[in-house]
Parts: structure tokens; sequence; C-alpha cells
């Protein structure tokens, strides 16, 4: 493995090694977190108000281990980087396998493949915030200026977003078994590209209870926090829906992977785009403007009925774009907080842990309750009635408009606005 000297990745080969993990870990992430839920429900016939309620559980324990494994992850790489990929390796066999198998339940009847649906998606999760959080932990401890931390994330979240390009058109296009052997080929390329990275530096941190709480001693940390939260959620909530919107109010199926293809694709092309903005207008207020675009966009959506494949299209590019500033600007504000605190080299994974946590806690908020509340008001896969596609409407367009907005507004009077606050 090779050492980080002076911060950063210093070559496109570098970031190429560092960043290829992220799109096998998004790769899987699509499907377990936009595609599983329609699928139990439209192919196995799962109430999708039960459904719901698994789907929260098993965030709700994936969520409340991440900031625990952070703390292991800063042990691991408080012995050396090797270790750490070792465990990342043993992480990556069990992610492969709970993968396929909630694709491919054994089980039958609802009640049966609900506790196969929970049992899978709880062994599936621990063993993705793993890895993720190594990659993650890994990429902020290269350091570097405020231009090189957004590089780096640029280069795992750029790979990320080819990662869900591929999730978006494999499944209709091969189906699913090849889908699941394509993963797994994926996973291992990326553990042995990450295997001759640059490896990041080491320091000795604080052990015990301290350890894992020292993120929320930081103010910074506090602030962009709950800036992530409130956005996040705004992000999930959509992106729990997109499926079903499709389906049931454009009623174009048939149209999916384009769909999905134009949102990931602008997405990753948007991502030098807004490394070029950061060097310009900085961090923070490149993340405000992909907050802004998003509300347009999403507004425009909910114009939107029947048909308008075209208009929805324009919608998957804006909101792709504004994906990237999401994917790309919150994370290197998250390691300049980390080295401004001086834990860099010996705490980005309980920083990371909880980074995750609420990253968890968003998509398990918006599907545990996105879902039973369209479901109580009268919406199920594949409705037609007008009372229950306004319903849609108002889930998947007009709710994320809203936290955005206040997602931006936070932003605004918790980071940018007071010109003494430390962190920016």
């Amino acid at each position: 493995m090779k050492t980080a000297t002076t911060g950063g990745l210093a070559s496109a080969s570098a970031g190429l090694r560092y960043g290829a993990l992220g799109l096998p870990l998004a790769f899987v992430a699509l499907p377990l977190y936009v595609v599983l839920p329609n699928h139990y429900a439209a192919q196995f016939g799962v109430p999708l108000a039960a459904l719901g309620a698994v789907l929260l559980g098993a965030r709700l324990l994936d969520a409340f281990a991440d900031p625990l494994i952070g703390r292991w992850v800063d042990r691991l790489f408080a012995r050396g980087a090797l270790g750490v990929w070792w465990a990342a390796a043993i992480a990556a066999l069990a992610l492969a396998l709970g993968f396929r198998a909630l694709f491919f339940p054994c089980v039958s009847g609802s009640a049966a493949l609900l506790w196969w649906c929970a049992i899978g998606l709880a062994f599936t999760y621990l063993a993705y915030s793993v890895m993720s959080v190594v990659h993650q932990a890994w990429g902020a401890r290269l350091g570097g200026d405020e231009g090189g931390r957004a590089r780096v994330v640029a280069w795992r979240e750029g790979a990320a977003l080819v990662g869900v390009l591929v999730a978006s058109v494999l499944p209709s296009l091969a189906g699913l078994q090849v889908a699941t052997l394509v993963f797994a080929g994926l996973l291992a390329l990326g553990l042995w590209l990450l295997r001759g990275a640059p490896r990041p530096a080491v320091e000795p941190g604080p052990g015990g209870d301290a350890a894992l709480w020292l993120p929320f001693e930081v103010s910074a940390f506090r602030r962009l926090l709950a800036i992530f939260v409130v956005n996040g959620i705004a992000s999930a909530v959509p992106a729990t829906l997109v499926l079903f919107f499709i389906r049931d109010r454009l009623q174009a199926p048939n149209w999916e992977p384009a769909f999905l293809a134009a949102y990931f694709a602008a997405g990753a092309a948007s991502i030098p785009l807004w490394v070029r903005a950061v060097s310009r207008f900085g961090l923070a207020a490149s993340w405000l403007a992909g907050m802004a675009l998003a509300i347009v966009t999403f507004g425009w959506a909910a114009t939107l009925g029947a048909g308008d494949t075209l208009g929805f299209l324009a919608v998957c590019i804006a909101s792709g774009t504004a994906l990237g500033a999401d994917l790309a600007l919150p994370g290197a504000l998250l390691a300049g907080v980390i080295q401004r605190a001086g834990h860099g080299g010996r705490s980005e994974g309980a920083y990371f842990g909880w980074w995750n946590f609420a990253t968890k806690l968003n998509l398990a908020i918006a599907a545990g309750l996105a879902l039973p509340l369209l479901s109580a008001i009268g919406y199920e896969s594949g409705a037609r009635d007008a009372d229950a596609l306004r319903a849609l409407t108002i889930g998947y367009c007009l709710l994320p408009c809203v936290l955005k907005l206040f997602a931006a507004l936070l932003l605004w009077v918790l980071w940018l606005r007071p010109p003494t606050l430390e962190g920016r």
C-alpha cells in the first residue's frame, strides 16, 4: 500500500484506486433502497404498511450500529490500513451473499417473506455499513485543502454514480440474476484497487466512550449534521417513491431505465462542475445552489401527469445535477470539520459513523413513514384514482420541496451567514 504524504490524491491513478470501491457500494444501494420495496410489493404482494414497518426496523438497527462501527474502524486504523482492508474484504463477502438472498427468497407467503426480508436486510445493511465507513474514513484521512478534500469525495462519489447508473439499467436489461453476479465481480475489483490506493495517515486517538461521542463536542459538526439530516430526508422521500410515481402518476413503466439513467448520469457528469464551483464560491455556497436547483425542479415535477415522459426526463436531468452537489460537497465539508477540530488521522471513523447514522435514519424515516402514510390515505401500488395520485404527487414532489427549503435556510443561518462561526 502507498502512503499519502502530501494530503489528498496526487494523481488520477490514485483517485481511481481509492474511489473505485464507491462503484459497487452504490450499485448495491440503489436496489436495496429503491428497487427492493417495489419488488416485494409488486412481485410478492407484500402489504405496503407491513413492508414499511420492516424497512423502518431494519434501517433503524443499521443506523444505530453505525457509530459503533465507526469507533471499531478507528481502532483498526490505529493498527494499520492492511487490517482495515481485510475487515472490508470479510464484510464484502457477507454483503454479496446477503444482497443475492434478498432478491431471491427461499420462502413464500407474506409473513415468511417479511421475516426473510427483515433478517436479510439486517445482515446486508451491517456488512454494507462496515464497508462504507471504512471507505469514507479512508478518504477523509488523506487530508488536503478544501479543493483537495472535494476531489477526494468527487472520486468516491463519481464512481458511486457510475455504479448507480449501471444498477439503474442492468436489472431491467439483464435481470436480477445477472445483476447480483456483476455486483460481486465489481466488489472484488474495487477491493483489489483499494489495496493499492494511498494509505491514510494514522495517529493515536482517544479510547473508550470518549471516542464514540467525540464528534458531538465539536460545534461545527453539530451544525453541519443538523443541515445534513434535514437535507437527507428531503432527498430520501422521493428516492423511496420514485418508482411508484413513474408507474402510477406518469404511467410510464417502460421509461424507468431511461429516467434512472438520466438522473444518475447527470449526477456523475455534474460532479466535476461542482468541484470547479467550489474553487470559486466555496463548499457551502455551492451546496446551497444545489439545494435551490432541487427545489425548483421538484416544484415543476408536481405539474406533470400521465404521459409527460419528456418533461420528467428533464426533471431527472435537473434533479440529478442537484444530486451531484449533495454527494460531493457535504462529505468534503465534514472532512474539513475533522481537520480543523484536530482529529484528523485518528477519529474519522467516529465522525463518519455518526454521519452514516444520520443517512440511514433519513432513509428509515422516508420508508417507514411515507409508505404507511400513503397506504393510510388510500394509495396502493397500481392506483389510478385522482385522490390517490394527488397524495402521491404531494409525497414525491411537494414534501421534498418544503424540506429542501428548510435545509437551505439552516445552511444559511447555521453555516454561511454568521461570519464568526468556526469550521465553515
